[in-house]
């Protein structure tokens, strides 16, 4: 299977502008625009009503990125199997987000919201993809980096403009955004290349159930797959620690909503510069070094360190936290998505596999949430924020089973073949 390669410096612009733009205006729809939209319906029963969006609309993006990853390494056409999911996730998702500014109901806003989650998670995949598929292994890890640092820079960018146009009306701001999330990955299909890549669908006799039960790669036969799945999940239990910020700074530190927005957006920007230096220079160094577990184990003590300090009731020193969380977390996603790369099970099923992975990047995002009113309720702040810091702690035993850089995976060291018709045929 072959795939026609974007040199690598046009490849990284078009992810950068394609992939940084689309976030700028889903994400910031997300934090910003749907929340308000929410308050705006229902401003005395805001906070469960927001909970149901939430809610509901992670289930979609849940299932979107592997589903959506799994279509586009099976879509076969000459303008290209990613290119086509990126222009066509990204369109349908910001149709879906102008829905929201349409929705008169709760209801309204669930169905619009989930459902602009769901197609634009068949970009993110069809993104995230580009890097097995184009990138070659010594660059993984600088392509990851970069990778690293979108989200921290655009979100920053889509925080200034939201504060630009903060005075204009609901239409504006969500058309806007909107169009931001459309533009950026078209402009990308004019940079990156891609051609018809033929998906070669193996004899399968298996059962319907016995199909089902396979679309997650055998941990036997892959062990370092499932490891690296549970170490992105611990890790991210922990490091959503500081999405919960905003409800912290109101209920334990009594700010008014001004206050906290003003002090939320002040503390983001300077985390998300920290998240990109470190991103990017951790993803290069990895590369230089030869090694991704030694990065990861550092990265893991860091981001527990700065949750830890979340404890201190003090504004100075949840600046102080964030900064060290996001020091730790910049470079653990940049190594961490390298590695990723390397054991993924099928070339065939890379998009559908990494949508499996990103799963673990977004269930912290609701779970966190959803047991925070529990870890409150048995000690308070200093619990809750004790028990997330022992997540990215466990996080590095599960990355220790994973061979590092140079050193064969299971697959590789046992291959399991078939003779079928005289030839050997890998089996995933």
């Amino acid at each position: 299977m072959e795939t026609i390669k974007t040199p690598f410096p046009r490849l990284a612009a078009g992810i950068v502008i394609g992939f940084g733009l689309m976030l700028m205006g889903f994400l910031t729809t997300g934090a910003l625009l749907v929340p308000l939209k929410v308050m705006a319906i229902d401003p005395k029963g805001y906070a469960a009503s927001y909970g149901l969006v939430a809610g509901v609309s992670a289930i979609f993006a849940l299932i979107g990125n592997p589903i959506g990853g799994a279509i586009s390494d099976r879509s076969t056409v000459a303008f290209g199997r990613r290119r086509l999911w990126i222009l066509l996730g990204s369109l349908i998702g910001s149709i879906c987000i102008m829905c929201i500014l349409f929705s008169k109901t709760i209801l309204g806003v669930v169905i619009a919201w989930s459902a602009a989650q769901f197609f634009v998670n068949f970009s993110w995949a069809a993104f995230t993809a580009l890097i097995p598929d184009q990138v070659e292994e010594s660059k993984r890890g600088t392509m990851s980096g970069i990778f690293g640092i979108i989200m921290p820079v655009f979100l920053t960018a889509g925080m200034i403009l939201i504060n630009i146009i903060v005075h204009a009306t609901d239409a504006v701001k969500f058309t806007t955004f909107a169009c931001i999330c459309a533009i950026g990955p078209i402009i990308s299909l004019f940079i990156i290349k891609e051609g018809k890549v033929e998906f070669v669908k193996k004899s399968d006799n298996r059962s319907f159930g016995e199909k089902i039960s396979n679309i997650f790669p055998s941990p036997k036969k892959y062990p370092e797959f499932s490891w690296a799945l549970f170490s992105k999940f611990l890790l991210m239990m922990g490091y959503c620690s500081s999405f919960y910020l905003t409800v912290m700074l109101g209920n334990r530190m009594h700010m008014s909503p001004a206050k906290i927005t003003s002090t939320y957006s002040i503390i983001m920007i300077v985390s998300f510069v920290f998240t990109a230096i470190t991103s990017l220079v951790g993803g290069v160094l990895s590369d230089k070094a030869r090694k991704q577990k030694i990065f990861l184990y550092i990265s893991s003590v860091i981001i527990a360190i700065g949750i830890v300090l979340y404890v201190i009731p003090n504004v100075k020193a949840f600046f102080i936290a964030s900064i060290v969380i996001s020091l730790g977390g910049g470079c653990f996603m940049a190594v961490d998505t390298a590695m990723v790369s390397r054991v993924l099970p099928n070339k065939q099923d890379t998009a559908k596999d990494f949508g499996i992975m990103n799963v673990a990047n977004t269930l912290p995002q609701s779970l966190v949430p959803a047991i925070a009113p529990l870890l409150l309720s048995i000690g308070g702040w200093t619990f809750f924020y004790i028990f997330l810091a022992l997540m990215p702690i466990i996080c590095i035993f599960t990355i220790m089973p994973i061979p590092d850089v140079g050193h064969k995976l299971k697959s590789e060291r046992e291959p399991e073949t078939n003779i079928l018709a005289g030839t050997v045929v890998e089996t995933k």
